[in-house]
């Protein structure tokens, strides 16, 4: 198993126990996550627009889609002991400012929610 650039080995091995013992997760699926959220936020910035405008659906349905990668690791980062959330919090939050604010998925409801508003 590969680990991710920048973490240290006892963080890793936090994210592999976590990877193990919840069931919604698999061996390795944090890496991946990493791996495509850097890749995501590494395309030019319109191809970037056009992903959070109309999304990409034929090409995530084949190669995993970049925003729910974003929330696998934010979900990670909630999961870990906070010593590890740090580091992972801190790589993530670089690959965020190469994306830029228009691209890193909310997770704050809106105020007002929509059936509200008239």
């Amino acid at each position: 198993m590969t680990d991710i650039d920048g973490l240290s080995a006892r963080t890793m091995s936090e994210i592999r126990r976590i990877e193990r013992t919840r069931t919604y997760l698999e061996p390795g699926q944090t890496v991946a996550a990493v791996r495509l959220w850097k890749e995501h936020v590494r395309l030019p910035k319109r191809q970037l627009w056009l992903d959070w405008e109309w999304g990409d659906e034929l090409h995530w349905d084949c190669y995993g889609n970049p925003f729910h990668a974003r929330d696998l690791l934010e979900d990670m980062v909630n999961a870990l002991p906070a010593r590890s959330a740090v580091e992972l919090r801190r790589l993530v939050e670089r690959l965020d400012a190469l994306a830029g604010r228009q691209d890193v998925p909310r997770r704050v409801p809106p105020a007002v929610p929509p059936w509200s508003v008239r």
